[in-house]
């Protein structure tokens, strides 16, 4: 699918100044659509919202169709009449990066003692007749992954083994009677597990349906893997390579390269392809739909594993002895695509990409990435220059995996400084400081690519600590948060400047006016 110009800007939800220690789906989400409006970008790019795991990261999140609680507001649980406001008073402010212990400490009981609030008043009075019923909707029209993730939730909390894998064997094999008696053991659990996906499924549509009327468009990112430690292998393992004993057979990551000598192992489990394939790829259709319910357009990570996939055997420490195996892409996007109508798909296609992937894209016909980052290390690396790009490109200046324009200069050799200043001009200085970020913006801006989106630490010229996530590095990742009050008129002033170079007032979504056509790199 084809999308007019536009341009937007990437920030993750848990990233806004919000109340309460971490970026939610309140007020601040408001003004943050409000500035996008006011500044004449028309694409709000988030990262995963699902439910994190292990590090806190959006992508190794512990199901890939639910809602992470974390990102609930707890002052719009308040008017809602949920919880008194003195309750939610002495909270973290809005200022200073997430501190993820101390919002599952303080903000996480609360949010359960909202839920239970509206579990025992909502069916009985008047103020909440209409939630209530919408409460109900939701969980009839969610119950192919809403009912099994709940109880994976609960169950994951009472047992506190870190994956379901260590569960007693009866309730890990999902035995029905064992399961029975979950339902009835924990059933108030589960209810408030299900009550707090429906605050968040109804704060999230809600915002939404603001930026919709604002000509914002969501731009959401969803994982080709999903974690070992998540509903979705829990309640399905037959579709992943896993043993008689539900441990993984083969696991997924990459191969060496000139970055790692060892490659990576992610460690997620693979699919069965050939069981998804018989089966009409039915659990992609639930996901993809979903997804399609949750954004405007869908970024698929890691693309290339749709034409080819490294596929590491499980006791292997590292990626060395893996193996590419071809994937079933070409026929999972006519099948999603036949059932669902067309998707508003991006291909996420940085790295080592072969002929064969870049021309299953152009086929499907999802526009690629391109990081004007990356533009300037040796030849091989120009077609993420800007006169390098065709219109089936969503350009950026850098992703969440990068380090910040700034930070990235400074940390840059002289040959790839010089490199960059030859091509988008002078550098100018800020309080002294050279920086190449806003004509980097620029020259983004200014290509033909279809998209042009912009990290916000790039808005406001932050340096490397501003870094939302570096690869390989276990901890202290994710936790980056705007400054409160950061979005003022005179910044969307300087930024609806260069969205004349991209907006015409359309809308993003749209049919472009004229085909285009792209081929793959030789």
């Amino acid at each position: 699918m084809d999308f007019q110009r536009s341009s937007g800007v990437l920030l993750h939800v848990s990233s806004l100044a919000s109340y309460g220690g971490i970026g939610d789906l309140g007020p601040a989400a408001y003004d943050f659509v409000g500035f996008l409006a006011e500044a004449r970008q028309h694409v709000w790019q988030v990262l995963p919202i699902c439910p994190t795991g292990y590090g806190n990261s959006p992508y190794a999140g512990s199901s890939a169709f639910a809602g992470n609680p974390y990102l609930i507001s707890l002052e719009f649980l308040s008017d809602w009449g949920w919880i008194e406001g003195d309750r939610i008073a002495g909270l973290a402010g809005r200022g200073g990066c997430v501190n993820f212990e101390e919002v599952e400490q303080r903000k996480l009981p609360l949010l359960y003692e909202a839920a239970g609030h509206f579990l025992d008043r909502g069916a009985h009075e008047s103020r909440f007749a209409k939630q209530w019923n919408a409460f109900g909707e939701f969980c009839r029209r969610e119950a192919n992954w809403l009912d099994d993730y709940v109880t994976y939730a609960v169950l994951r909390r009472e047992y506190n083994t870190g994956a379901w894998t260590a569960w007693p064997a009866p309730i890990r094999k999902r035995d029905p009677k064992a399961m029975s008696e979950v339902s009835e053991r924990y059933a108030r659990a589960i209810a408030l597990e299900q009550v707090l996906q429906f605050a968040f499924d109804r704060q999230w549509s809600d915002l939404r349906k603001v930026a919709a009327r604002a000509g914002v468009r969501v731009l959401g990112d969803i994982a080709i893997f999903v974690n070992l430690d998540s509903s979705d292998v829990w309640t399905h393992p037959d579709i992943f390579e896993l043993d008689k004993n539900l441990k993984p057979i083969h696991v997924a990551g990459v191969p060496p390269d000139y970055f790692s000598a060892t490659g990576q192992r992610w460690g997620n489990p693979l699919y069965r392809w050939d069981v998804l394939k018989r089966r009409g790829f039915d659990w992609w259709v639930q996901r993809i739909a979903r997804s399609r319910t949750l954004y405007d357009i869908i970024r698929l990570d890691h693309f290339r594993g749709f034409e080819s996939y490294w596929s590491i055997p499980a006791d292997e420490e590292t990626a060395i002895n893996g193996k590419w195996k071809k994937a079933p892409g070409r026929e999972l996007f006519h099948t999603l695509e036949a059932k669902l109508g067309p998707l508003p798909l991006v291909a996420e296609d940085l790295g080592m990409i072969t002929k064969a992937v870049d021309q299953l894209r152009i086929d499907l016909g999802m526009p690629g990435m391109r990081v004007i980052q990356f533009g300037f290390n040796d030849k091989g690396a120009h077609i993420h220059l800007p006169h390098r790009y065709n219109p089936h490109t969503v350009a950026y200046t850098g992703t969440h995996d990068n380090d910040t324009t700034l930070g990235w200069w400074q940390q840059s050799g002289d040959e790839v400084r010089t490199a960059a200043e030859a091509y988008v001009g002078t550098i100018p200085s800020r309080d002294g400081v050279a920086s190449p970020v806003w004509p980097m913006i620029h020259a983004t801006a200014a290509s033909v690519a279809q998209l042009s989106i912009v990290p916000a630490q790039d808005l406001f010229e932050f340096g490397s600590e501003a870094r939302m996530n570096t690869p390989s590095v276990p901890q202290g990742n994710w936790s980056w948060r705007v400054p409160e009050g950061c979005w003022t008129s005179g910044l969307a002033a300087r930024l609806a400047a260069i969205a004349e170079v991209t907006d015409r007032d359309n809308d993003p979504m749209a049919e472009p006016e004229t085909p285009r056509e792209e081929t793959a790199e030789a």
